[in-house]
């Protein structure tokens, strides 16, 4: 059964920062990607970041610049570096691990960020 265990999110104040973890248990074929949705209250889940196992990353244009993600492959984990945070970027954020024939999701983290 797989897992995905997080850490991180909370409140925080405008322009501060945050880091959000998440590493996967349970996974037995190889794991192509993993990264973060989010979805904020009235709008659609987005894709804020992804990585590769090859380390090629992707991220949402409204957070270039701001967020940063990582992976510790050994670890079956990817952490989300969230600098510069704006109100709009409060959402529910989760995690997710892909590979051949699989996506799981894992279960959302609550990010606040008050003006």
């Amino acid at each position: 059964q797989v897992q995905l265990v997080k850490s991180g999110g909370g409140l925080v104040q405008a322009g501060g920062s945050l880091r959000l973890s998440c590493a996967a248990s349970g996974v037995f074929s190889g794991i192509n990607a993993m990264g973060w949705y989010r979805q904020a209250p009235g709008k659609r889940r987005e894709l804020v970041a992804s990585a590769t196992s090859g380390n090629v990353t992707d991220y949402a244009d409204s957070v270039k610049g701001r967020f940063n993600i990582s992976r510790d492959n050994a670890k079956n984990t990817v952490y989300l570096q969230m600098n510069s945070l704006k109100p709009e970027d409060t959402a529910v954020y989760y995690c997710y691990v892909e590979g051949k024939g699989y996506h799981y999701l894992g279960q959302g983290t609550q990010v606040t960020v008050s003006s």
